[in-house]
């Protein structure tokens, strides 16, 4: 199997141009390929596919194998590869891509022949909770707030975190061991959740970290970030536009009252190319 490395602000997936190759069992490849010690390593796998409604579709799998809706950091790369590699004209810079959430229109930053920069249209962001909600995680008290980006999220801002104690510092929660409770929580089943922990730095500036369901901490979410400022503003303390600064880099989003629509700006980057020999096991169980 043919595979293009790619990655938005760390968070990195597995493309398969679908365009010329053929996966028949995308969720157990995606767990085959993800393995960062005896696979290729990454987040999870995304497909690049030929769509009748639009210049291509994106199918996105976990890197427990789980289907996406949406992956923010993810159609910024596929709208580079669809780019980059002729699958539209070089004088289109608005491009189209089918997902589950939804037809996605992205904006494109073309420098020397290459998209550097992608805007996306990410649609409205729904609240889903109370605003804002009390939940008890791991016997501990929280508030959080609900927002679905065409996939969940629930957005924790840190002076809001376990109640009647001390405010945690973000850089000192650890994601691996209470990450799980809050993805697998009652509240949140059937689908899990995806959930973002916030620090306000001021109206224009969040600090995130982010538990994603089916790949637990990655360095990036582009739905994430989007869900996380929509939350601030809905709870009045960010303004229409932000930088949200992740593990890998930074994302600004931006709310469109008029159109209530909210935009994603950040890079896109291809790291290697190669191939890759998928067990028969896989193919053949």
């Amino acid at each position: 199997m043919k595979f293009v490395k790619m990655q938005g602000i760390g968070n990195d997936y597995v493309y398969v141009d679908c365009f010329k190759e053929e996966v028949r069992e995308p969720g157990k490849t995606a767990k085959y390929v993800s393995d960062r010690h005896f696979g290729i390593g990454s987040d999870g796998l995304i497909l690049i596919c030929p769509s009748d409604k639009a210049d291509c579709r994106m199918d996105m799998y976990n890197a427990d194998g789980s289907q996406g809706m949406m992956c923010g950091n993810g159609i910024r790369c596929v709208g580079k590869y669809v780019y980059d590699h002729g699958l539209v004209p070089a004088d289109r810079h608005r491009i189209t891509v089918e997902t589950l959430a939804g037809i996605k229109t992205l904006e494109l930053v073309v420098e020397n022949g290459k998209a550097v920069q992608i805007t996306v249209d990410m649609g409205e962001g729904v609240l889903t909770s109370e605003l804002p909600e009390k939940i008890q995680v791991d016997g501990k008290t929280s508030l959080f707030t609900g927002i679905s980006m065409g996939n969940p999220h629930a957005v924790y801002f840190m002076e809001e975190m376990w109640q009647g104690e001390e405010t945690p510092v973000l850089e000192n929660l650890d994601l691996d061991r209470i990450g799980p409770a809050f993805e697998f929580h009652e509240r949140f089943q059937p689908e899990r959740v995806n959930t973002e922990f916030i620090q306000i730095l001021d109206r224009s500036h969040l600090k995130m970290r982010v538990w994603e369901r089916g790949s637990g901490e990655t360095w990036a979410c582009g739905t994430g970030a989007t869900a996380s400022v929509m939350a601030a503003i809905l709870r009045g303390f960010a303004e229409d536009e932000a930088e949200v600064e992740l593990k890998g880099g930074c994302l600004r989003i931006r709310l469109d009252r008029e159109k209530g629509h909210l935009y994603m700006t950040g890079p896109a980057e291809e790291v290697f190319q190669g191939s890759i020999d998928i067990p028969e096991e896989i193919y053949y169980d």
